[in-house]
Formats: structure tokens, C-alpha cells, sequence
């Protein structure tokens, strides 16, 4: 007869349970014994100061990337300010001499309006203008020196238009020849619509000034 020793199941599971504790104990001391003898503790300390020390210059070379684009951009927008002022100012300085220019034309042209003091009655600015076939519209400014203590002058304008008609020499007459009475001091502008017929090829215009005797005073032939 054989006497066998039943032990209960809690018993035996507590067994069990302590002597794999014991196993994971001692697996886990070999492991941290070897790990120390292998310098894996010292080489995981020594790439996680590696790792802070790369991560910190990182962020320090974004800040000097950040700060350097920022001065990059301030003196890009600075640039372009003074480009643009520079373009003003070019412009500013055209239109200056631009403008300088035209009144010393205006100048020019005033002083050739001028009669000197010993020409008497002047015709000067004559424009013509074609306002239809048959039609000359005209402009012009006669001036006599002395300013305001000039002698009044009195008279008579006439314009004479000339050219050709069917291939023949032609002359305005009669109502086709503009006259006009005059009556100023120191100048007097004048404008009006010379007329003649549409077939007419006109080569120039006489314009002139008769006194109150009929005596030309000022004389002046335009090509129209």
C-alpha cells in the first residue's frame, strides 16, 4: 500500500506563484548586472545628454534662422520703400523740367508777341483752323507798344484769302474777304470764320492792318 501526501490547490498555487516571482527576480537582477557590465546605463545617459544638448542647438539655430529672416524681410521691405521713393522722386524731377521747359517756351513765345517799341501796330498768334470745306475759322492778336499810354488806335482788319479754283488762279472779293473794324489801346484779340468756296484750293491767307486813312500798318501772309 503506497501513502501519497495531498496537498490542497491554494497551497500548490502559492507554490508556483513564489517560485516564478524567485525565477523573474533573479532574471531581471542578471539583466540589470549584465547591463551594468556591458556600460549600456553610461552610453543611454551619455545619447539622452546627446540628444538634449542637439535638440537645445536646434532650436537655438531656428531662433537665429527666425531672427535672420525677420531682418532679411525688414530690410526687403526698406528696399522696396526707397526704390519706390526714388521712382517719385525721377518722376517729380521730370515733370519739374517738364514744366520748366514749357514756361520757358511760353516765355519765348510771349517775348516774340512783344512789338518793339518802334513797329507800331503788330500781328501776332495767327492760327487758322478748317472747320468744314468752305469754312476757316481764324485767331489772332494784334499789339501796339506803349502800354497804357498808347494812343488809341483805330482802323480796320482784313483777311485775303488766295489759291485755286478748276486750275485757275483764285482771289476772295467782295463778301469772301473778311473785314472788320478796329478800335484798341494796347492789344486786342480777335477770331472769326473766313469763308470762300469748297472747291477752292486755298495756298495762303493775307492778313492786314489799315489805319483810319487806309494806310497799311501791318502786314502778314499764313499758309493756312
Amino acid at each position: 500500500m503506497a501513502v501519497r501526501s495531498h496537498l490542497p490547490w491554494p497551497v500548490r498555487w502559492a507554490l508556483v506563484a513564489i517560485v516564478l516571482g524567485f525565477s523573474g527576480a533573479l532574471a531581471l537582477w542578471a539583466f540589470e548586472v549584465g547591463r551594468g557590465l556591458a556600460g549600456l546605463d553610461g552610453g543611454a545617459r551619455q545619447l539622452g545628454e546627446q540628444l538634449a544638448a542637439t535638440q537645445a542647438q536646434l532650436e537655438a539655430a531656428r531662433r537665429d534662422r527666425d531672427r535672420a529672416q525677420s531682418i532679411a524681410n525688414t530690410a526687403d521691405s526698406l528696399l522696396k520703400t526707397e526704390r519706390v521713393t526714388q521712382a517719385r522722386l525721377i518722376e517729380q524731377v521730370k515733370a519739374l523740367e517738364a514744366e520748366n521747359q514749357a514756361l520757358k517756351d511760353d516765355l519765348g513765345f510771349f517775348e516774340r508777341l512783344l512789338p518793339s517799341a518802334s513797329s507800331g501796330v503788330a500781328i501776332r498768334g495767327v492760327q487758322f483752323e478748317r472747320v468744314v470745306p468752305g469754312q476757316l475759322r481764324y485767331q489772332l492778336l494784334l499789339m501796339q507798344p506803349g502800354g497804357r499810354s498808347a494812343p488809341e488806335f483805330s482802323g480796320e482788319l482784313r483777311l485775303q484769302a488766295t489759291g485755286t479754283r478748276q486750275g485757275q488762279p483764285w482771289s476772295a472779293e467782295g463778301a469772301e474777304m473778311v473785314s472788320q473794324p478796329l478800335r484798341f489801346r494796347q492789344h486786342r484779340r480777335l477770331e472769326g470764320v473766313l469763308s470762300y468756296p469748297a472747291d477752292v484750293q486755298l495756298r495762303q491767307v493775307q492778313v492786314r492792318v489799315l489805319d483810319a486813312s487806309g494806310h497799311a500798318r501791318a502786314t502778314q501772309v499764313v499758309r493756312p
